[in-house]
């Protein structure tokens, strides 16, 4: 009992110095009371739009707002999650695993070292306290990619350098604070278990002993055998001691759930009892990302050249009939119709795809209380999705999402007043496929 009174002093304290750190509530947005971010996977702007085996997503990107200049910041999916609700990579650019509640290990923060997938590096210790984060540079050529021509982190141009006064916290964080709410909703998370648990089919886990079947199957089933729907690189708020630890019974591992069950996604906007932000994330089969030991229409994509002829179109249909699935249900329930909401649907990154491909990823939005339609070609990363969330909250900006290169995207959040000058004004396009080709990407 004393350690964990220990325990909880000592989050106390370096969180309380971490509040320094944060910026002033960003403007431009109006309140908002309540969001849904619904989390895609692994594809480039150009491989979406126009895309005929996904009708859906492009009907939302003709008649929704869609920005046509917005970027990932780097590869691979974890650090983009982290960067979207922490506004930094937290010294992370890899994929790998929580270091499960280790109090002793030393934050990538705190040491200033990145943890990479190439060289590989142990399991990532928990997020907290305050530190250095790790550089993004224009081009990867060592960490996914080895030599040139390299991966192309944002948009070709920009750059991050290592940022010291980094806070280990994310939205969920700030949201607690502000006696707001949010839940992550993972698909095939196990109804009955999140704690240490990396990879599920939504029953097997990475911690099932298969060796305690009786009779034991012939060939014995291995935990290589699951086909990991769920991912947890895809639910960042995992990633930090907050929530590992849950101090605060309102900002836990309890907060992740699946889509089912009675506290489930589809039940809560059945009840109407949505959380202030909801962060949605379809399993790896239905949000694109694809998986090798599953049916052809979960395979990964052949050819990852940054076109649409290299596509698995079967994967990108399930994408494609998820994000409905998805959309029909928030705008069905009670919630939608109360108050101001928004649903974002973004792409973590692109699909790997060498030099001269940016990071430029798909990003729409849809309010209730406004009229949309319009194409927004200003230039955005996951740090302005960050601190549009944390203005149509009240929140304060939180790291990157503090730079003033990175706006908040009021064209695409308007009030309805704005909204409906601007169609008046004939600022609206309905071709996409132009508006794409002629947005200009800011010059850094």
């Amino acid at each position: 009992m004393q350690h964990k009174i220990a325990l909880s002093l000592l989050f106390a304290a370096t969180t309380g110095a971490a509040f320094a750190a944060e910026g002033p509530v960003p403007g431009g947005v109006p309140h908002l009371d309540h969001v849904f971010v619904v989390m895609m996977e692994n594809h480039g702007f150009s491989q979406i739009i126009d895309n005929p085996s996904a009708p859906y997503i492009n009907y939302l990107a003709q008649t929704d707002n869609l920005a046509t200049n917005y970027f990932a910041i780097a590869h691979p999916s974890l650090n983009n999650y982290l960067e979207i609700v922490g506004g930094s990579n937290f010294g992370v650019q890899s994929d790998n695993f929580p270091d499960w509640h280790n109090f002793y290990c030393v934050t990538n923060l705190a040491s200033a070292t990145v943890n990479t997938d190439n060289p590989p590096s142990p399991n990532i210790c928990p997020i907290s306290g305050v530190g250095t984060d790790a550089a993004v540079p224009v081009v990867d050529t060592t960490n996914e990619t080895q030599g040139l021509p390299g991966t192309i982190n944002i948009d070709g141009q920009k750059s991050f350098p290592a940022a010291k006064n980094i806070v280990g916290k994310s939205i969920a964080d700030q949201l607690t604070e502000a006696n707001l709410t949010w839940k992550s909703y993972q698909e095939d998370l196990p109804v009955d278990a999140v704690d240490l648990v990396n990879f599920s089919d939504g029953f097997f886990t990475n911690n099932t002993d298969f060796s305690t079947m009786i009779p034991a199957l012939t060939p014995p089933l291995l935990q290589s055998n699951v086909v990991q729907l769920y991912a947890v690189k895809h639910n960042p708020f995992a990633y930090f001691q907050s929530v590992q630890e849950g101090y605060d019974p309102n900002n836990s591992l309890a907060n992740s759930v699946n889509f089912s069950g009675s506290d489930g996604l589809y039940a809560d906007l059945s009840s109407g009892k949505v959380p202030s932000l909801s962060f949605i994330v379809p399993n790896q089969c239905n949000d694109q990302h694809g998986r090798s030991n599953s049916d052809q229409g979960c395979a990964f994509d052949p050819v990852a050249d940054g076109s649409q002829t290299g596509l698995n179109p079967a994967l990108t249909l399930r994408a494609d009939t998820t994000v409905r699935r998805i959309v029909t249900a928030i705008k069905d329930s009670s919630t939608w119709s109360t108050g101001n909401n928004a649903i974002v649907i973004v792409w973590d990154e692109n699909d790997y795809s060498l030099a001269p491909y940016p990071n430029k990823v798909v990003l729409i939005v849809d309010t209730s209380y406004a009229p949309t339609g319009l194409v927004s070609s200003n230039y955005y990363t996951h740090y302005s999705l960050l601190k549009t969330l944390e203005s149509g909250f009240g929140l304060p900006c939180l790291n990157h999402a503090c730079d003033s290169d990175q706006n908040v995207m009021s064209d695409l959040f308007p009030s309805a007043a704005s909204n409906a000058a601007a169609i008046v004004a004939g600022i609206p396009s309905k071709n996409i496929a132009t508006a794409a080709k002629h947005a200009v990407v800011t010059t850094h």
